[in-house]
């Protein structure tokens, strides 16, 4: 039998009278205007403002929120503000009350603390639209029951920057999403999390505005420069059937756009328009706040029998977040994950961004959503038509790789092995008709590639494993090594060298995170910027200090006496290379070299322990790193920020550079691909090439988006051998990985940060020589406090959200200095 609403209302003052409280003035109020509204035969909607609740309204309350499924009210809606006195425990079950008829609910949730939104987010919700603003957490996992879900908006989560793998899993009926102004920034895992939405046709990442309706608002207003005003209102009085709200009233409301039609096969109809309006370059200690303080918004009511789309949210620019993990102090500063200063959006002519987040500066980000989002018809309030799905698979093709090897298809490693087993030409039985590249055809390589693209399709969010450095070296003396530098050994795939900031140098079994060996600084070495193993004494590594300090270590021999006094016989001491940056052995376990904040290159006699030679002027500007070839022992480059890399001989006494190719920018590192076949160069903010070793000329270039950062360092090493590339840059927080036969961009590899001020960037790293898409990450935290840390990534094996912990970016004081 239905509830009448005089029933309901009798009901809650008879609670209230029993538990000796005056009845809410809100809530009397609400349900008379439920009363007003069924007798207008109208949307009888009961609206509950949390705002005007106190503690002892609850009991109340909720005792009349139970039966409104039962009553003749259509649909209950919740909102909030800041300003909300109510203990945050009290709201969810005021909302778990409503089951079916609960329709929005719009809330701020900083005064609601952490455990109501976990609570949500492992519960669920029965509502429609569920608007949630200023929660600060860092990763997305709503995995509760949100069935009836149909939009969900959390613009300007400013914490916000990634989603766990079933975020989206309990969310069937999800159409419309909006993420403005959020730090969501990796394609790869944001687009594996949002194909868990079949229903999903609208989605928001920026608000796409035309400058048409802008000029029109800007009119209406009599305020040419209000431009917030004008991008966000255009078009709400045509879908809600209010007036035109005035700047005083609704100063900072978004809404759809009804967008004119796009020439996709127009080039000319696209120009980059600014959005940052932020200092040229970057701070090397700050992190940018893109944070905002906006005035906020009353409820309004919704007009019934429309679906719920962007129109139906009204407090579209507030602060909304929502999370499980990681909660963050309430004036979070932005991460520099991205740098938008020079940084800029790539749009239809007639439109202009605003509110982007990180994921839309990324080259070809709508080409690669709607590629990898099927059902999706509009993205950042621009319709995607028959002719935008046909480009940006294009798009994705020349790009991007779906996974390693030129795969094309997923496949299961237990199929991958059955084919090996019967001796199957193409490991995929679903394999492109077009032939892979002669390097990736039949060979003793075929069945582990394929292994490999199978293990990647099974999981975009690898594994990082952070690397514990920690251990008793001596009288169980407790120790948390600095890391700044680290080389994997060239024989022992177990083995790492890391040097220190205090010009220690610890071997570690990098698979049991084992302290091996311990070689103090001893007061005669400062940061350790260069290692080298030995290829054919394998015991035997030198390390370089940015003091110029240079030593031979053989670890075998570098132990501890019983008196607490370490064995030197096993250290050889050098003359020293004033401010190194690098060292380098050749092919034969000869000659090294040493390079640093000078013009010179030193060459040094293993053997002997002498200097031989220094070569002076081989370059305009100091050479950060100087590299012999893997092969021959007397040819090496040397890469400088005088923008040149250059080709050595020794056997020419080298007077003049074998050849000279340039960069735009200067020149961070180089390094040969194992086979000597090319040269790896990169400069300064993510200009990497590939060149022919044999003369310089250029084989690839990348193509990777620049920051627009003077000091935006970047590293780059070959992985699996010659077939891909890693890259990383001291101002971002991922890693690339790309193919290195077609540029192909494979993965990127976030490291995300806990926490205010703990955040970290890209200060080295390197392929595992003996493990397919497996590397070491050297990231270093922005907090001059904290420690660096060395952090291992499985591109094949999944994550493990109970075990694994991300971080990410830097402080800025030794960036530029090594490889």
């Amino acid at each position: 039998m239905t509830t009448d609403i005089g029933t309901l209302e009798k009901r809650y003052f008879d609670a209230c009278k029993r538990l000796e409280i005056p009845p809410n003035k809100s809530v009397v109020a609400a349900l008379f205007k439920v009363k007003i509204k069924k007798a207008r035969h109208e949307l009888s909607s009961l609206m509950v403002s949390i705002d005007d609740l106190k503690d002892v309204d609850f009991y109340p309350l909720l005792d009349l929120l139970t039966e409104t499924d039962s009553s003749e009210i259509d649909v209950v809606d919740f909102v909030n503000s800041p300003s909300c006195v109510l203990n945050g425990e009290y709201v969810y079950p005021l909302l778990h009350a409503v089951n079916k008829k609960l329709r929005v609910v719009d809330i701020h949730d900083t005064s609601f603390g952490k455990d109501f939104l976990l609570y949500l987010s492992q519960r669920g919700l029965a509502c429609q639209v569920l608007n949630l603003r200023s929660s600060h957490f860092r990763k997305l996992n709503m995995v509760g029951n949100f069935e009836r879900m149909c939009t969900l908006n959390l613009d300007f989560s400013t914490s916000l920057s990634s989603f766990r793998e079933d975020c989206f899993s309990c969310m069937p009926n999800l159409r419309f999403l909006s993420l403005c102004e959020t730090r969501i920034g990796n394609l790869w895992t944001t687009s594996a999390a949002l194909a868990k939405l079949p229903s999903l046709v609208e989605l928001r990442f920026q608000n796409c505005v035309s400058y048409s309706d802008m000029k029109c608002f800007h009119a209406s207003l009599g305020n040419e420069n209000n431009e917030d005003i004008c991008s966000s209102f255009i078009d709400f009085a045509l879908h809600i059937d209010l007036p035109l709200p005035s700047g005083e009233v609704f100063p900072h409301l978004q809404s759809n756009i009804e967008d004119e039609a796009i020439n996709d096969d127009d080039d000319d109809d696209y120009i980059i328009q600014d959005t940052g309006s932020v200092n040229e370059y970057s701070s090397d200690n700050s992190e940018v706040d893109f944070s905002c303080h906006r005035q906020d918004l009353g409820f309004m009511e919704l007009s019934p029998n429309r679906p719920f789309g962007w129109d139906d949210l009204v407090d579209m620019n507030s602060e909304i977040s929502f999370g499980t993990q990681d909660m963050q102090d309430e004036h979070l500063l932005y991460d520099r994950l991205v740098n938008f200063r020079n940084m800029s959006c790539i749009l239809p002519k007639k439109y202009v961004s605003r509110h982007a987040s990180p994921i839309c500066y990324e080259k070809h980000y709508r080409e690669y959503m709607i590629a990898s989002l099927s059902n999706l018809k509009v993205l950042d309030n621009l319709p995607i038509g028959k002719v935008d799905r046909e480009k940006a698979h294009g798009v994705f093709t020349r790009h991007f790789e779906y996974l390693p090897y030129n795969r094309n298809y997923k496949e299961s490693v237990v199929s991958v092995l059955r084919n090996r087993e019967i001796g199957a030409n193409f490991p995929c039985k679903h394999a492109s008709k077009k032939r892979l590249s002669s390097s990736y055809g039949k060979s003793q390589y075929l069945y582990s590639r394929s292994l490999s693209a199978a293990k990647m399709g099974s999981s975009e969010w690898p594994s990082l494993h952070p690397l514990s450095i920690t251990g008793s070296v001596f009288r169980d003396e407790r120790r948390n090594f600095r890391p700044r530098q680290f080389e994997y050994h060239p024989s022992d795939s177990s083995l790492m060298a890391v040097g220190t900031l205090d010009g220690e140098v610890v071997v570690i079994n990098h698979e049991s995170d084992k302290i091996v060996n311990y070689i103090p600084s001893l007061g005669a070495m400062n940061s350790v910027l260069g290692i080298c193993w030995l290829k054919k004494y394998p015991s035997k590594l030198i390390a370089g200090s940015d003091n110029g300090s240079l030593r031979l270590y053989d670890i075998q021999k570098m132990a501890i006496t019983s008196g607490g006094i370490y064995d030197s016989r096993g250290c050889v001491i050098f003359d020293e290379f004033d401010q190194l940056t690098s060292v380098n052995i050749n092919s034969t376990d000869e000659l090294f070299l040493a390079s640093g904040y000078s013009k010179h290159v030193a060459l040094y006699d293993i053997s002997s322990g002498r200097r031989l030679q220094i070569f002076a002027d081989m370059h305009r500007e100091h050479i950060n790193v100087v590299k012999f070839s893997n092969h021959s022992p007397s040819l090496f480059a040397t890469s400088s920020f005088d923008q040149d890399v250059k080709m050595w001989d020794l056997r020419q006494r080298p007077n003049q550079p074998c050849y000279t190719a340039s960069s735009s920018r200067g020149n961070v590192m180089v390094c040969f691909s194992p086979d000597d076949h090319y040269l790896l160069v990169s400069a300064v903010d993510n200009e990497v090439k590939q060149l022919l070793a044999v003369d310089g000329r250029l084989h690839l270039d990348f193509g990777m988006a620049s920051t627009g950062s003077s000091q935006n360092y970047t590293r780059s090493y070959y992985m699996n051998g010659r077939d891909y590339i890693i890259s990383g840059s001291c101002d971002e927080h991922v890693v690339r990985v790309c193919c290195a036969q077609t540029g192909r961009r494979l993965r990127d590899v976030s490291l995300e940060g806990k926490g205010a001020g703990t955040s970290m960037f890209v200060q080295s790293l390197r392929g595992d020589p003996f493990r397919d898409f497996n590397m070491s990450i050297l990231a270093a935290y922005i907090r001059p406090s904290s420690n660096s840390e060395i952090f291992k990534v499985n591109l094949l094996a999944p994550s493990d959200h109970e075990k694994t912990h991300s971080y990410a970016q830097r402080p800025h004081t030794i960036n530029g200095m090594g490889g």
